[in-house]
């Protein structure tokens, strides 16, 4: 009995194990198989922010040039090799030298491509580097992409070998591992589908919020603009009629004074400080919120306007209009005249541009405003964006109509407005 229980004690010890062997195996090939997956993932996630990198160039949505996304092409290839180097460290699947060889060609001929891709881009040729993007780029970026999904379907080819061999080897294991896989699924699931529901609560905070910003964009927008149109009236007829009213009792006074007078020339004097300020003063009410716009509209009001910026700034502005002009709503009026004054002023502030040139053309359903001008642009100022441009793109929604920041092919801002004909009642 002693022999026998020695025997089964022996046996079992030998069964726990090799069992804990294999379980050891187990563990150790999946974590290597796990780091693998990861690390081709890694690879596979870096080639997809290419692909979306090379669409965006493509696209040229924003006004900065192709040289700008060298940066973000070197920090993915810095990624992508160290993705890589790991992968060879933890694979199961013994690649191919063939595999291998092409991996490495493949990526060694897609860097020399985007490396003359920004050389093109850097030496001023966009449309040549958009075009090597076009034909090249994304062609080895796709194959790279293929070849990287060939090499999870072999990591999961090998994972089900593996799993079959131990299945083989006993079937309580195999129950066990899939009680395993049950739970680690189930548990997938709940995660996934926890994590689901509080994207979605994000995202509508995030919806929310971002809608809450907009309203208070808006209402500081119209508050700014019933606060000018105040003060300007307030400037244009209180202090304007007292100035006035000053200066006519001044000149009456001048008159009952005898010629000669010390007192006659004082009062000279006085009345032509009391006619600058009055000209002050109506100069400042125009500049915050010219009357033209409620009486004249929007032509009559820039083509008195950009004179006024000319004799200012000493740029030179061309002003050109086309179409059947047709008029626009007071508030929009507003928004478009506040929109062309920000244009200018970045021009000026920024742009180090002597010439600007300002179009405003009528269309059979829209009003288009541009403000171009060939200084330094938005790509070359090394200064964080200020308030100026989210002030325009709200203005523009206010009006109920769109704007562009572009960069012209000769260099420059390009900025575009456009304003739909029968545009609904903009809050002011």
């Amino acid at each position: 009995m002693i022999l026998t229980l020695a025997a089964v004690v022996a046996y079992s010890s030998y069964i726990i194990w090799q069992i804990k062997g294999l379980r050891q195996l187990q563990s150790d090939l999946a974590d290597r198989n796990r780091k693998d997956s990861l690390q081709l993932l890694r690879v596979q996630n870096d080639l997809n922010s290419l692909a979306l990198a090379m669409r965006d160039m493509l696209d040229a949505d924003e006004p900065y040039p192709l040289s700008a996304w060298s940066t973000q092409f070197q920090r993915v290839r810095a990624d992508l090799d160290d993705a890589l180097h790991r992968e060879e460290q933890v694979a199961l699947v013994e690649r191919s030298p063939e595999q291998r060889e092409f991996l490495r060609s493949a990526l060694s001929q897609f860097w020399d491509a985007a490396d003359r891709t920004f050389t093109l881009a850097q030496n001023g040729k966009q449309d040549e580097a958009r075009s090597e993007i076009r034909v090249s780029l994304q062609a080895r970026e796709a194959a790279l992409s293929t070849a990287v999904a060939r090499l999870l379907v072999q990591n999961n080819e090998y994972e089900e070998q593996v799993a079959a061999r131990t299945a083989e080897i006993y079937d309580r294991v195999q129950r066990q591992v899939y009680v395993f896989l049950g739970a680690t699924l189930i548990a997938i699931v709940l995660t996934s589908l926890y994590l689901m529901r509080s994207n979605r609560r994000l995202f509508a905070q995030l919806a929310a919020l971002s809608a809450q910003r907009r309203d208070l964009a808006q209402k500081l927008i119209a508050t700014q603009e019933s606060t000018l149109r105040y003060v300007s009236r307030e400037l244009h007829d209180e202090f304007g009629q007292i100035l006035t009213a000053v200066g006519s009792m001044l000149g009456r006074a001048e008159k009952h004074t005898p010629e000669g007078s010390p007192l006659r020339t004082e009062l000279h004097e006085v009345r032509e400080i009391a006619q600058n300020t009055l000209n002050t003063v109506r100069s400042l009410s125009q500049a915050l919120h010219p009357v033209m716009l409620d009486e004249a509209g929007l032509e009559s009001t820039l083509a008195w306007y950009l004179p006024t910026v000319e004799r200012q700034t000493g740029i030179a502005i061309s002003y050109e209009k086309s179409g059947e002009a047709f008029p626009l709503s007071s508030a929009a009026a507003v928004h478009v005249y506040r929109i062309v004054q920000e244009a200018l002023n970045n021009v000026t502030r920024h742009s180090g541009s002597k010439q600007a040139w300002v179009r405003l053309r009528f269309l059979a359903e829209y009003a288009d405003i541009e403000i171009e001008d060939h200084g330094t642009g938005f790509a070359a100022v090394n200064v964080r964006q200020g308030i100026g441009l989210v002030a325009m793109r709200e203005r523009a929604q206010l009006a109920n109509g769109s704007i562009e920041f572009l960069q012209p092919a000769s260099g420059g801002t390009l900025v575009r407005l456009r304003v739909p004909r029968e545009a609904p009642e903009a809050h002011a």
